[in-house]
């Protein structure tokens, strides 16, 4: 092993001249630091942005495929209250009847029903006046008029 010894020259102290260039590219590194670091956290935001609205838009579509499915099935639901069968199954327990041929009216080109009452009864006070009537107009009772078909 070697022993080393000090010297015993003195050195003169060594001064250094300031380098001016040197803040200058100090502030240049901090800069660019700064510029890269914003732009690693700008692109990060990003992402998770792009996360966040990837997972809504997932949700989004499981409910819009949940309302399509219950939208086909209240469809269906109402074609099935609508189909002719269903329908006339309900008018019966209603006490509707079937058409009779002596109720459609030919000329007109709509069904006479009981239900025209307002028509009915401005028909009876212009042909009662007029004399047409055949039966008695007490209440309760049915009036059957004499219509003459214009030619």
């Amino acid at each position: 092993m070697v022993r080393r010894v000090p010297s015993k020259q003195r050195n003169a102290v060594v001064l250094r001249e300031p380098d001016r260039d040197a803040l200058k590219r100090l502030g240049l590194l901090l800069a660019c630091g700064l510029g890269i670091a914003c732009g690693f956290l700008y692109a990060g935001g990003q992402h998770f942005a792009a996360l966040r609205l990837g997972y809504q838009t997932e949700k989004l579509r499981t409910v819009r495929d949940e309302l399509a499915e219950e939208q086909h099935r209240l469809l269906l639901e109402r074609e099935a209250a609508t189909s002719p069968l269903r329908l006339e199954r309900a008018a019966r327990r209603l006490g509707m009847q079937p058409l009779q041929a002596a109720q459609i009216d030919p000329l007109k080109g709509f069904v006479n029903s009981s239900t025209n009452k307002p028509q009915q009864s401005s028909d009876r006070l212009s042909e009662s006046q007029s004399g047409n009537t055949r039966a008695s107009a007490r209440p309760g009772t049915k009036v059957q008029l004499n219509r003459k078909q214009p030619k």
